[in-house]
């Protein structure tokens, strides 16, 4: 199914019309046209591995480093690619480094310095490998032991992500949402109080409110500049509270992204997620999302109406999740353009289609370039 999109030449407040209306010649067109010659700007916002499958999908559309724009990839449509990652994990390797050598978890941006690199070959194959032994060694991965080391060599977090992406050489850069220790608290349903990421996702209750500890911490000056200067910039897809939101709660984020004339999108994820969205549709994500951003934050939404499997909607009912229900009437009733079609691969689980979500955003970013000059 090809993704029906509707007229992003419409002024902002006009954007209520039906998305299935037919798309306009700017968006039909094919994305591989010739480029601007500086390309698009793009920020890509998120965690997990929502995140990182989407970066693969830019990739291909970003020049390699020290490539002119015209001589490598094809089409080169993404001049700069700029990605705002969440550093609230507290599980696994990344917990384990965090408590032993406090630092920030490296894990989510370890996934898409790998997403980001120049191949697949040796180098990022060995920053995937996780140590099946060893003893202490059992479990981490090479990759986030390797950023561990930089940060105490250069006494950095965010210095030593750049080393680190300038190893695997990234079609792109990497930031964390901030370089503060922070710890996630949320609000349940039932008035409870739970710290800690991976405690607020074995909660059996719903989140009201998610917060951090402490309250204010600023971003990486990169980030703010990022978003201001982006063409683009792109929300999801990723754990509700625990990838998205927690972004959002780093102060200058929201108010960059409300502030920013690009154009916004939320790529809105295929399934609910137990203890984090169960049951909520797609309208529903962006509510949520926009009480803690505190301002209307997105003008296109990317929703996949393409069935799943039989197979795949037994397996993920065992969890009680479903497909989430694109709830298009709703969206639009907020101001915010619906873009639908089949965004959905199947394999042992149900991704995104990095490739074509990528053809869409950049149609998107394209036409409204468009419309600008």
């Amino acid at each position: 199914m090809t993704a029906a999109v509707a007229n992003p030449l419409a002024p902002k407040a006009a954007r209520t019309a039906s998305s299935s209306a037919s798309p306009t010649a700017s968006l039909t067109e094919d994305p591989t046209r010739e480029p601007s010659p500086t390309g698009l700007r793009l920020v890509a916002i998120g965690g997990g591995t929502g995140l990182s499958t989407i970066l693969r999908g830019y990739r291909h559309f970003v020049a390699s480093p020290g490539v002119s724009l015209t001589q490598d990839c094809d089409p080169c449509l993404i001049s700069d690619l700029a990605a705002v990652v969440t550093v609230t994990d507290d599980g696994g390797s990344s917990g384990r480094l965090r408590k032993d050598f406090n630092i920030l978890p490296p894990g989510d941006l370890r996934n898409c310095m790998v997403a980001l690199s120049e191949d697949e070959g040796l180098i990022s194959r060995l920053f995937r490998h996780r140590f099946q032994a060893g003893g202490e060694l059992e479990g981490h991965s090479f990759g986030n032991l390797f950023v561990a080391a930089l940060t105490e060599m250069t006494g950095d977090f965010a210095q030593a992500i750049k080393l680190s992406s300038q190893v695997l050489a990234t079609r792109g850069h990497i930031y964390p949402a901030t370089t503060t220790d922070v710890t996630l608290v949320a609000l349940m349903d039932d008035g409870s109080i739970v710290r800690g990421e991976t405690s607020i996702s074995a909660t059996k209750q719903r989140i009201v409110q998610l917060m951090i500890e402490p309250e204010k911490v600023d971003p990486l000056l990169e980030t703010l500049e990022a978003i201001h200067r982006a063409d683009v910039i792109t929300i999801g897809p990723g754990s509700l509270y625990t990838s998205l939101i927690t972004n959002l709660l780093v102060q200058g984020i929201p108010e960059a992204l409300a502030a920013s004339k690009a154009v916004r999108i939320y790529i809105c994820n295929l399934m609910t997620q137990a203890n984090e969205s169960l049951d909520l549709t797609a309208s529903q994500h962006i509510e949520r999302i926009y009480e803690h951003a505190r301002a209307p934050i997105f003008d296109y939404a990317i929703l996949n109406t393409a069935p799943v499997s039989e197979e795949l909607k037994e397996r993920y009912a065992s969890e009680g999740a479903i497909a989430i229900e694109p709830d298009i009437e709703k969206i639009e009733a907020m101001g915010i353009r619906c873009i639908t079609g089949n965004f959905a691969a199947e394999g042992g689980v149900l991704r995104h289609a990095a490739d074509r979500v990528a053809d869409t955003v950049l149609r998107i970013g394209n036409a409204a370039r468009a419309a600008a000059l």
